[in-house]
């Protein structure tokens, strides 16, 4: 006996938009689904709302404040390595730290993603938490000099923090919100811009002061336990997971044909290797042309800053741009202010390339995933599509600051790996190009393919009920 069905709406996530509305509002798809099915967001009845729901995107600022903004104020931890504690690594290896963290917290998602869909929420949630908290522990007890002592907790411990912690704390948005989930998805990614801002002060100012490295790093794993114990508090997922998880190999497959998609994770790659060369080597190269070290220290604090105005704007914009538009818009700006750091040398300069890197950078760190979404083609995939995207450009990530470094040598020769990452960074937005004109042309086909078969429809609709009014005349 078949299965009575029903059409409902299934909401695949917060930014899956299309280009012909704008691009910024929720993707409502027409699936026929059956009492049996175990899709675990069909649209029934989402909260919008109360103690539970708030706490929840409370907390999932709090974890993105204290994992992604945390290695986001990577600049602050590089300049003081390459200056006073790893003065006799080189600044490959420097760099290294932090790119190898940056990975991890994007390769990593494939492997949060599956257990979260799986129901692992609270284990991945309060695991990263631990493993956040003990890595920055065991950072304030290594010695100077002792590079091993840093990577094992600075870039691989909290890199591992941060891939366990990443893709949860932005799902579990999705069980509570459907109209506001724009919204309050952009609450919660503030999160890490200010986490950067607040982090980079701090340890700016703890390093070079009288309180010194090893306590100036205990001090920022206090607050950083209290903050994610207040999230492990407040965090509570609703919905129970699919009783037959998405298969990430069959996802893999079919993505990975697709042409748009493509050229996406290949813009990707190649765009960051250069896109956090100024995050992470702004401050040292403000220090080195002779600027002041006080306005050095808040040269991240402007970027961060400027980065959280476009990360709040970026869903205004794409209103009117559509999101492939603005991501190409983004990543051609970020590669051209990339280029223009090899002008950098007065504070004027820096203030203008910090604001104007920032607020770009920002709004393409919030475009991305509803970049993903618009390009994914079945709605119930869209994790193991980001999941892929990620992992993909995690590698740029993992490359891109070491070149950079080893570009840069010991004698600070700047203008190398700034046109290093402006190239290669250009090259990622003319991906970005290539994939925004097939996706159009794709979507033109198959809008003039749905008017056709809409009107082969009405045809064969008017031409039986003009039959059957004949056979009654007759």
């Amino acid at each position: 006996m078949a299965v009575e069905t029903k059409p409902q709406t299934f909401f695949a996530g917060p930014w899956a938009a299309q280009e012909h509305n704008g691009g910024s509002e929720e993707l409502g798809v027409e699936y026929p689904i059956s009492e049996e099915s175990d899709l675990p967001l069909v649209v029934q009845e989402f909260p919008e709302g109360g103690l539970a729901a708030w706490s929840t995107a409370f907390g999932s600022f709090l974890i993105l404040f204290c994992s992604l903004g945390y290695t986001s104020s990577f600049g602050v931890y590089r300049d003081f390595y390459t200056r006073h504690y790893l003065i006799h690594e080189t600044s490959f290896a420097i760099s290294f730290i932090g790119s190898f963290n940056g990975f991890l917290g994007s390769a990593l998602s494939l492997i949060s993603g599956s257990l979260y869909d799986r129901g692992y929420f609270y284990h991945l949630v309060i695991t990263g938490s631990l493993l956040q908290s003990f890595s920055l522990f065991m950072l304030s007890l290594a010695k100077p000099n002792q590079y091993y002592q840093v990577f094992l907790t600075h870039s691989l411990g909290a890199g591992i923090a941060l891939g366990l912690l990443r893709v949860p704390s932005l799902a579990v948005i999705s069980h509570y919100f459907k109209r506001k989930r724009t919204r309050v998805m952009t609450f919660v990614t503030l999160g890490s811009s200010l986490g950067a801002i607040v982090y980079s002060i701090m340890l700016n100012n703890l390093f070079n002061g009288r309180v010194g490295f090893a306590n100036g790093v205990r001090a920022s794993a206090w607050l950083t336990s209290a903050l994610l114990l207040v999230a492990c508090l407040c965090m509570r997922t609703r919905l129970d997971p699919p009783t037959t998880p998405v298969n990430y190999i069959a996802v893999a497959r079919k993505c990975l044909r697709d042409v748009p998609f493509i050229f996406a994770i290949v813009g990707a790659f190649f765009f960051e290797i250069g896109l956090y060369y100024p995050t992470s080597f702004l401050q040292l190269d403000s220090i080195k042309h002779g600027i002041g070290n006080t306005f050095s220290f808040y040269s991240l604090v402007i970027l961060n800053a400027s980065s959280s105005v476009g990360r709040v704007t970026a869903g205004y914009i794409a209103a009117f741009t559509g999101v492939p538009n603005l991501t190409v818009i983004a990543a051609i700006s970020c590669g051209s202010l990339i280029l223009g750091m090899i002008g950098l040398g007065s504070l004027t300069s820096v203030v203008i390339l910090g604001v104007l890197f920032g607020y770009c950078a920002g709004v393409y760190a919030s475009i991305v995933g509803p970049l993903v979404a618009t390009l994914t083609l079945n709605p119930s995939e869209l994790g193991g599509w980001m999941g892929i995207y990620f992992f993909i450009g995690g590698f740029g990530n993992l490359i891109g600051n070491p070149i950079s470094g080893a570009l840069l040598t010991s004698k600070y020769i700047w203008w190398k790996p700034a046109l290093f990452s402006g190239i290669v960074s250009l090259a990622g937005a003319a991906m970005y190009i290539f994939m925004r004109f097939i996706y159009i042309r794709r979507q033109k086909k198959h809008e003039s393919t749905r008017e056709r078969q809409c009107r082969d429809t009405v045809e064969t609709v008017y031409d039986g009920h003009r039959g059957t009014s004949t056979k009654q005349a007759n």
